[in-house]
């Protein structure tokens, strides 16, 4: 599931926010200390400076469009009607949040592992991956995204483990599913795939304590070259920036890596939702940013965490539906993303989530 969200509020302070909480456009959030009890320092007056600089890249290099996206002549997506929440069974553990609809705050530490912690991430990252693979089969035209949430929900409880996003902050499914300009925390409705789409799924299950997190994009029946192209870029974002982790390596390699590649398609990188630890909580240290930044925080052994690229064929500006979740680009161009869950080892860094 999506990471850690940033914004910015009308009174330019920087906000963090759970990715899986929405700001709209991202507006009326209440202040990070509020909601979390953080308080941003020095630290994140750099990797605000670094932000504006970003802005100077996009304008001069990305796709933005002054008149709109018009590359395909997809519909704009609408609201759909949500079923009613899947039941869990009883004897599967279930994480802290799900007995309240208030969003968790964010865990101050980093998620580092010992041999028995890095086991469990091991099988609940597979699990996940197995998950997200299945869920890919059933995209097709007159597929429903609320079919595809519960023929998830069911595989996840079948094998004894709980869809971490199912109660998260009160998100009314066991699955994201986000369509065209949908960024990302689509919830999963009555909605129809249509040929040419192309869907975001994002898995995370809670296995014996532990939380694997990852998605991919999926293409519906015959898509347009230009989305591809999207799409593959931004797999390959998440590739390269993996291929640079490791011990000791500064976390702002990953957003250099992404942006510079991203640069070379001109495609967008979306700020407001970032990467983030993982593991026995959800959203944890640390806030992985996928632009360039000044961050100097380094990664260590035994470490866990999540990268999870967002790319768009135009703007990077998100708007949040009256839903709370739904995070749409603000011209209606595609976006892409992928994600990973990660950990940190002698020699680089060990994909989780991968089949």
């Amino acid at each position: 599931m999506t990471s850690i969200s940033f914004s910015m509020a009308s009174s330019s302070s920087r906000l963090i926010l759970s990715s899986f909480v929405g700001d709209c456009r991202i507006q009326s959030c209440p202040s990070l200390y509020f909601r979390f009890g953080y308080k941003p320092g020095t630290r994140d007056m750099s990797i605000q400076l670094s932000r504006t600089l970003c802005g100077v890249t996009d304008f001069l290099f990305n796709k933005r469009k002054s008149n709109g996206f018009s590359s395909k002549n997809l519909k704009r997506l609408g609201p759909g009607k949500v079923s009613p929440r899947l039941p869990v069974p009883d004897h599967i553990p279930k994480p802290p949040y799900v007995k309240s609809r208030q969003l968790p705050g964010i865990n101050g530490g980093p998620e580092v592992h010992d041999e028995e912690g890095m086991k469990c991430m091991r099988e609940s990252g597979k699990l996940a991956a197995k998950v997200l693979e299945y869920a890919g089969t059933l995209v097709q035209p007159g597929t429903t995204t609320d079919e595809i949430d519960k023929a998830v929900h069911q595989m996840i409880i079948d094998r004894g483990a709980y869809p971490s996003p199912l109660g998260y902050g009160g998100f009314p499914k066991s699955v994201c599913t986000s369509v065209n300009e949908c960024i990302c925390h689509g919830i999963p409705d009555s909605r129809a795939l249509e040929d040419g789409d192309i869907i975001n799924i994002d898995v995370t299950v809670y296995l014996n304590g532990y939380h694997g997190d990852t998605s991919a994009t999926f293409f519906c029946g015959n898509v347009e070259e230009e989305a591809k192209q999207l799409v593959e870029v931004t797999r390959e974002c998440l590739y390269k920036a993996i291929s640079v982790c490791g011990p000791g390596v500064e976390f702002k390699k990953i957003g250099q890596t992404i942006h510079d590649y991203a640069d070379k398609f001109r495609f967008g990188v979306v700020r407001q939702f970032v990467g983030h630890g993982v593991g026995r909580v959800f959203h944890s240290d640390p806030v992985i940013l996928h632009y360039r930044n000044n961050d100097r925080g380094r990664m260590v052994l035994g470490q866990t965490f999540t990268i999870e690229p967002m790319l768009t064929l135009g703007s990077i500006n998100p708007i949040m539906w009256n839903d709370n979740w739904t995070v749409v680009t603000e011209d209606g161009s595609l976006s892409a993303q992928f994600e990973h869950t990660l950990l940190i080892t002698e020699n680089g860094a060990e994909i989780l989530t991968q089949c």
